[in-house]
């Protein structure tokens, strides 16, 4: 039952994760995030007991030392993306980063100046008491984590007041994914300091996520605080994508007019393309959209099927009457419009719809 809990929710974060890196490439944006998300299903891929089976082959305990390395970088990445998303970005951003640093440095050197660590599953509760590099290491992670979650979830607190919609919902699933990790880190304090007044202490191996009161704070908690970590980044990005889905359908359905348009009127084309983003591309799709339409003579009260009308029976050279220049409209208003003329033209001209994915020009 954990592993099938940290397994999965670990792909997940890696499947967001991968889609986000994607994302960023294309747009130049949201990278940090990608890293926290990939980081994050390693660390439950790591941890997962069949995982640290087989990476205790390699050297032992290994696998403990990988996911609590991939967690502290995601709790970076993820400090740093909320800092971002509420403007904050460039406080505090070296001293994040010098801490991280530092932090991984120390945690190798002690797990690795540690003898007769354990293999299979990496649980260190008898070794406390006579391996003190040990206690070095479990206070730099749980040091570092706490004081990652405490910013992860000031910043979002701050930022709720002044947040709304995708946005406050993710801020506020951040905050409670703070929550969780804290009592999760709680836990951990508490059962190291009983694990080194115990003289004999006994291995707290789970049954599963929930099965005790430890159990519920060192895996139930940890997973359901990832959990809400992937949605409460996830959702801000809902409208971008709805609004990314939009523009490629404006796009598609401004294809065979703009390409009339670029024909009659060369000189309308940009020679900048728009840019890399979907956005710029329709930006620049409908400024090119627009000169063609005023040189071809339509106005704004003209309705869609008369401005189509007219697009198609442009003669093929230019007449000697200036054509009316037409004002410029609010964006929203602006894509209306054309989609309107570009449906029109699409009846009149007799165009089928191109094949998603055909390139602009």
């Amino acid at each position: 039952m954990i592993d099938i809990l940290f397994v999965g929710v670990g792909l997940f974060a890696l499947a967001v994760g991968i889609w986000r890196a994607v994302r960023a490439r294309r747009t130049g944006a949201g990278a940090g995030l990608a890293v926290s998300l990939i980081a994050l299903g390693a660390a439950f891929c790591f941890l997962s007991n069949r995982a640290q089976l087989f990476e205790s082959e390699i050297y032992p305990s290994l696998g403990r030392l990988l996911s609590n390395l991939a967690t502290m970088v995601a709790a970076y990445g993820i400090g740093l993306t909320v800092a971002e998303i509420s403007g904050t970005r460039d406080r505090g951003r070296r001293t994040r980063l010098v801490a991280l640093g530092v932090a991984l440095i120390l945690l190798t050197v002690m797990f690795f100046s540690t003898s007769g660590l354990p293999r299979g599953v990496g649980v260190f509760d008898e070794l406390y008491r006579t391996h003190p590099t040990l206690v070095v290491y479990v206070f730099v992670y749980t040091v570092y984590l706490g004081f990652a979650v405490l910013d992860i979830g000031v910043v979002s607190a701050v930022t709720i007041r002044a947040s709304g919609g995708a946005l406050r919902a993710g801020l506020t699933l951040l905050l409670l994914a703070s929550a969780f990790a804290v009592a999760y880190l709680a836990g951990k304090i508490v059962a190291t300091i009983r694990a080194l007044q115990d003289d004999h202490p006994a291995k707290a191996l789970c049954r599963g996520p929930f099965s005790t009161l430890p159990c519920t704070l060192d895996v139930g908690f940890p997973a359901i605080s990832v959990l809400l970590i992937v949605v409460g980044l996830t959702i801000p990005s809902i409208p971008g994508l709805v609004a990314g889905r939009r523009d490629a359908k404006t796009l598609r359905l401004l294809r065979p007019l703009r390409a009339h348009l670029t024909r009659r009127f060369p000189e309308i084309v940009r020679i900048d393309p728009g840019g890399p983003s979907r956005r710029e591309r329709l930006l620049t799709a409908m400024s090119e959209t627009n000169d063609g339409l005023i040189l071809a003579g339509v106005t704004p009260e003209l309705a869609p099927s008369g401005a189509a009308r007219l697009v198609r029976d442009l003669p093929d050279e230019p007449g000697e009457e200036e054509p009316p220049v037409a004002q410029a409209e609010p964006f929203a208003a602006d894509v209306a419009r054309l989609r309107a003329i570009a449906r029109a033209y699409r009846k009149v001209d007799g165009v089928t719809a191109p094949e998603v994915g055909s390139p602009v020009r």
